[in-house]
């Protein structure tokens, strides 16, 4: 029987990496348009701190692609060509080999010592090496002029390990779903929708576009078509370009992204020994997409524990799959016991995968034009709540350090309310408990102001505010922090909490 070579395994890290005489990656990644995460990324990665950077996020979300361009922007920059260097680990060909065993290799292959010379390395799928949490944190700490960067596509385990291992030696970057001003950006159509001239007179400050300026500017018609496009199968960069997944986002969304995760990293990960049981949760819960539930309603409907089910929405959250925001009540204080929660899918095209897709008049629509707003903010952590009542309702209420309601937000697909905001009495009551002048309520198509009992209603299309909110989180993000209608607050006096 023949074993694996060391020439062998010093020609297939010479293959991975062409830039070495070639100069640049591979062609297929440079013709992909950057997620504008790369220049985060990019921080991130030339930070002069002693730490590893791991890369996580959802399945088929861009991260291998993001790393080649990070690879080409250090090229472009004078890097040397040999002192970048890129291995994935799920080739058999590195099958048993540790860390240490690879950089060996590496240096093999380039002729670059990573004990004199400044390296940067990157460890695509490392969760095929068992332990790697231990082999990276010993890298760290063995080569102080090797800079190392993991990813994986089981986000739960390197959520997970890194939490546990990575203690003072890995910084977490999170790559997120696209955004909706990214689903647009990537396609091109920024400027059909919006001229150059336009987006720019809507822009103010550091950068930041204005809600209320850019819903006069732009095609309101034309976004909205492209936002049904986004709810459907918008949160995957290949999904975007590809008309058969398209036509058939079920065979790509559910069974390369959603299977993986709820049939093998999370059970594998958790010794989760009922997988059917793992599966219909998930089914119901992305079936009820921003509605409220509680672990008595599921637990009485599936005969599963409170308990169980409650570490299995721990699972989906940590596999990115879905996101719980909690409750508060009339006054915006928390409920000492959290009997009622809401859930909502990472991105809205998760349930049309599940399901169907939508048009602009299906029932579903309103759940999931709040899930979709919800995954813009998701690209945060700002604190998000919502508040409920046996009055009424708020969809969206975010609190600050003193954990008093700071801003409001009603979400809707309809234009009916901006004709008749008596319907909002629920949102004006809470406003006038919670001494709020002002909150944001989302339309079809309407842009309006209006006051109601001495309080100003602010209605903006939903498409245009996933919009505004997307581009300024991204453009903004460690710089200031946004209020409810996606834009600054006039005293910036703190940065947005930002999600690595």
């Amino acid at each position: 029987m023949q074993a694996i070579s060391q020439d062998d395994i010093v020609r297939r890290i010479q293959a991975e990496n062409p830039w070495w005489s070639q100069r640049n990656i591979n062609p297929t990644y440079r013709g992909m348009k950057p997620r504008p995460y790369l220049d985060l990324f990019l921080m991130l990665m030339k930070e002069p701190v002693r730490r590893a950077v791991v890369l996580m996020g959802p399945r088929r979300v861009g991260k291998t692609v993001m790393i080649h361009h990070a690879i080409q922007a250090l090229l472009e920059s004078g890097t040397k060509a040999g002192s970048i260097c890129y291995i994935s680990l799920d080739s058999p060909v590195y099958n048993g080999l540790g860390l240490e065993k690879l950089l060996e290799y590496y240096q093999l292959a380039s002729g670059i010592s990573v004990k004199t010379e400044t390296s940067c390395i990157f460890f695509d799928e490392i969760q095929y090496l068992r332990d790697w949490e231990v082999h990276l944190k010993s890298v760290v700490d063995t080569y102080e002029n090797l800079k190392c960067i993991a990813s994986g596509s089981s986000a739960a385990a390197l959520r997970l390990k890194s939490q546990e291992s990575g203690a003072g030696r890995f910084t977490n970057f999170l790559l997120p779903p696209l955004t909706f001003f990214e689903f647009v950006d990537l396609q091109g159509k920024t400027q059909e929708l919006i001229d150059a001239e336009a987006f720019e007179d809507a822009k103010y400050g550091t950068g930041f576009i204005d809600l209320f300026s850019i819903a006069s500017k732009i095609s309101v018609s034309a976004l909205n078509e492209e936002f049904i496009r986004y709810l459907n199968y918008g949160g995957y960069p290949e999904a975007v370009f590809s008309e058969p997944i398209q036509a058939d986002p079920a065979r790509f969304i559910k069974s390369d992204i959603i299977d993986k995760v709820l049939l093998r990293d999370l059970p594998s990960l958790y010794g989760i020994e009922d997988i059917q049981e793992l599966n219909s949760l998930f089914t119901t819960l992305a079936f009820n997409t921003a509605s409220e539930i509680s672990l008595q309603e599921l637990a009485q409907n599936s005969g599963v524990a409170k308990n169980t089910i409650k570490r299995y929405i721990e699972y989906l959250e940590a596999a990115f799959l879905i996101k719980t925001v909690h409750r508060l009540d009339h006054n915006a204080r928390r409920f000492r016991r959290a009997n009622f929660f809401k859930v909502y899918l990472a991105n809205p095209s998760m349930r049309a995968a599940l399901f169907s897709t939508v048009r602009e008049d299906d029932p579903a629509i309103g759940h999931l034009a709040e899930t979709a707003v919800f995954a813009q903010w998701f690209h945060s952590e700002y604190p998000l709540n919502y508040a409920r009542w046996s009055e009424g309702e708020v969809d969206i209420v975010a609190l600050g350090p003193e954990q008093k309601a700071e801003w409001a937000v009603e979400v809707k697909w309809s234009d009916r309310f901006a004709d008749d905001a008596q319907r909002l009495s629920g949102l004006v009551s809470f406003m006038r408990q919670n001494r709020l002048d002002s909150a944001l309520v989302t339309s079809r198509s309407v842009s309006r102001d209006l006051k109601v009992e001495g309080k100003l209603l602010r209605f903006a299309p939903v498409s245009v505010y996933c919009f505004t909110v997307g581009y300024n989180l991204m453009h903004g993000r460690t710089q200031q922090r946004l209020t409810g209608t996606g834009v600054p607050a006039e005293k910036p006096d703190r940065g947005i909490n930002q999600s690595t």
